[in-house]
């Protein structure tokens, strides 16, 4: 292809860019021009700046709030700006396609890419598609989902199934360095916490309050969120960390049991790896219910455990871990029945023919 420019886009979580830090090596290591449009303070600028070789753009975006707030009166001006900001990014840019991960960075872009003419391709990892991809949708040439079910959700001429795109990084896991990192041995399983990128308050206080019973069964990797880190926890076979990136396939390698969040990419990473899952999905009062049923399908096909947050005490984690340790062996049986798809190859061909098809 004569002309190798392309755009990213997504943010707001980590899970609105994981599967772009999946790609865009590959696009890289094929001579592509590689820019990211992003928030001006998201995750995503933390997570994309420090690749060499993709130049950040920040823009102005509107949020999703669940509440009532007076910025939400001044998010469709902030939208209406970064749409400007992002059409005069692509019209120096001049990508061939854009591609995007979600969250609501991602409506101006697309909004930005149509009345430019450039193709844009969607990616929704949740069971069902979240508002920002909703508002995106009419304005991308295609629409890619990582649950088959989500295809009922989509414009049926847009829509197409692709699996789980899974960083291949997470697969090259040290598990001497994970040792040597938390200071453990291989005499307890180890349990992986992890409450999304930003923490889960519920979840850490539930963990910290019961650490002395679990730490006669595990011993214990929290990731517990940035500044969430509390230093009066100093337990042997215990260790914190706010976040954590370059590490975490060395300590996902030692890694028996995992307790998370719900989120589409996270777990379906654990499952290519074959990590027995505990899964606290956001309650349906801070969310819109996506982890609920992305939690609910990996329940009924025997990935994963799920302890309702409404649910949520120190005795009930407590025991629901035990149980989960008694089920490993089940689980991780049932898990080695799941193929993972070529999902990525996919993602890129499909990217590829649409800057092709221009």
């Amino acid at each position: 292809m004569k002309d190798k420019q392309i755009i990213f886009t997504g943010g707001g979580t980590a899970g609105h860019v994981m599967v772009n830090l999946a790609i865009i090596p590959e696009f890289l290591n094929e001579g592509w021009s590689v820019d990211y449009i992003g928030s001006k303070d998201g995750i995503e600028k933390e997570l994309i700046e420090s690749i060499e070789g993709v130049t950040y753009h920040p823009i102005s975006t509107g949020k999703l709030r669940r509440y009532f707030s007076k910025e939400n009166f001044k998010d469709p001006f902030k939208v209406l700006k970064g749409t400007w900001q992002a059409r005069r990014i692509i019209g120096k840019k001049k990508p061939t396609v854009i591609f995007s991960k979600g969250g609501f960075v991602s409506v101006p872009v697309l909004v930005a890419a149509r009345l430019k003419g450039v193709p844009a391709v969607i990616h929704e990892s949740d069971y069902t598609p979240g508002l920002a991809n909703k508002l995106a949708i009419p304005f991308a040439k295609k629409v890619l989902a990582t649950f088959p079910e989500t295809l009922k959700y989509l414009p049926e001429e847009k829509a197409e199934w692709i699996g789980a795109v899974v960083r291949e990084e997470l697969y090259k896991g040290n598990r001497k360095k994970g040792f040597q990192l938390t200071g453990f041995s291989g005499s307890k399983n180890v349990l992986l916490i992890m409450g999304g990128s930003a923490g889960s308050q519920k979840i850490n206080q539930a963990i910290r309050e019961g650490l002395d019973q679990l730490l006669e069964e595990f011993q214990i990797v929290h990731i517990c969120g940035k500044d969430n880190i509390d230093e009066q926890y100093t337990q042997p076979g215990y260790v914190q960390y706010g976040y954590i990136q370059d590490e975490l396939k060395d300590l996902l390698a030692i890694t028996d049991l995992v307790c998370s969040r719900a989120g589409a990419n996270a777990i379906f990473e654990f499952l290519a790896l074959n990590k027995p899952m505990l899964l606290v999905p956001l309650s349906r009062n801070a969310s819109r219910g996506d982890q609920i049923v992305n939690a609910e399908s990996f329940e009924k096909q025997g990935y994963a455990q799920v302890l309702e947050e409404e649910q949520l005490t120190t005795e009930s984690l407590t025991t629901a871990l035990k149980q989960l340790k008694k089920d490993k062996l089940d689980i991780k049986d049932r898990m080695n029945n799941y193929r993972s798809s070529e999902a990525k190859e996919r993602v890129i061909d499909i990217i590829k023919q649409q800057a092709e098809n221009r």
